[in-house]
């Protein structure tokens, strides 16, 4: 009996050491060498400080800024942690809502969304981006034509021509990975970054 434990449990050490501990690190240290930014998590430096990630949304809701798609994550009720409460873009609970096309709660709320978005900008399709969430609650992206829609309610708060604006926009456009791959679309922080140095310039 010891003869067949013996190979089991050196077999178990061995395998937990190689894959537990060395291809890790080992895949560690190279996405370090090679990848630095992407394997420290894609930060944004402003002013010497990170102030987000390029790969998870931030909760922007001033008119003054380009909102993201909405975000289903939520958060535990601090009064009642058997409930939970919306908390956007919370980057610790990754989820989506899991209602179903069906969900009176669903419909409801799109709605609202595409209700509030058609007064902001009567005449204009509205997105499909803008008023559905992705299924992580973090996407940090949206499309061209959700940027664009929003150019007049930035305009309007900033007090900033639409043309610059939508020049603005067409420069954060991000094409398809190795031209197949993806759709184009707009990194919400980045832009929101680039907007406030385009006010201050």
């Amino acid at each position: 009996m010891i003869k067949q434990i013996r190979p089991a449990v050196l077999m178990i050490a061995v395998m937990t050491v190689l894959t537990g501990l060395i291809y890790p690190l080992g895949i560690t240290g190279i996405a370090q060498i090679l990848f630095p930014h992407q394997a420290n998590g894609s930060l944004i430096q402003k002013d010497g400080k990170a102030i987000g990630s390029e790969l998870i949304g931030g909760n922007f809701t001033s008119d003054k800024y380009f909102h993201p798609r909405p975000s289903a994550t939520t958060e535990p009720d601090p009064k009642d942690p058997a409930k939970t409460v919306p908390v956007p873009y919370a980057a610790d609970n990754s989820s989506g809502s899991n209602l179903g096309p069906t969900s009176k709660a669903l419909v409801d709320r799109v709605k609202a969304d595409v209700a509030k978005l058609r007064a902001e900008n009567p005449g204009a399709p509205v997105p499909v981006d803008l008023v559905t969430t992705s299924a992580s609650g973090l996407d940090p992206d949206i499309t061209p034509a959700a940027a664009y829609f929003q150019v007049p309610r930035i305009a309007k708060a900033r007090n900033i021509p639409q043309d610059r604006l939508k020049a603005l926009v067409e420069a954060h456009i991000e094409g398809r990975f190795l031209g197949v791959i993806g759709e184009p679309h707009v990194n919400v922080l980045k832009l929101n970054l680039a907007l406030d140095a385009l006010r201050n310039g």
